[in-house]
């Protein structure tokens, strides 16, 4: 059984920064892709970032040129550097990994940005 357990969130003012970090343990396997998704109040879930194994990396246009994904030398972990943060940026984040079309997904951290 695989395991994710994110860490790194909080409360930040608008224009700072946070890191997200994502362990995985368990059951594990090289993961097809590790990413974060975020879930504001009130709305879907939603892609934030993934990176595949072979390295390919996707963002929201909304986070684009602020927000960084990476894998660690583990390939287990995964994190999400955020900078400039915004008030639109508060939600939960969660840690997701992908195994051949099989969805894992931690139990989230909340990010809190205040204007």
């Amino acid at each position: 059984q695989v395991q994710l357990v994110e860490s790194g969130g909080g409360l930040v003012q608008a224009g700072g920064s946070l890191r997200l970090s994502c362990v995985a343990s368990g059951s594990i396997f090289s993961f097809n892709a590790m990413g974060w998704y975020r879930q504001a109040p009130g709305k879907q879930r939603e892609l934030v970032a993934t990176v595949t194994s072979g390295g390919s990396i996707n963002y929201a246009d909304s986070v684009k040129g602020r927000f960084t994904i990476s894998r660690g030398n583990a390939k287990n972990t995964v994190y999400l550097q955020m900078n400039s943060l915004k008030p639109e940026d508060t939600a939960v984040y969660y840690c997701n990994a992908n195994l051949y079309d099989v969805h894992y997904w931690g139990k989230g951290t909340l990010v809190t940005v205040s204007s």
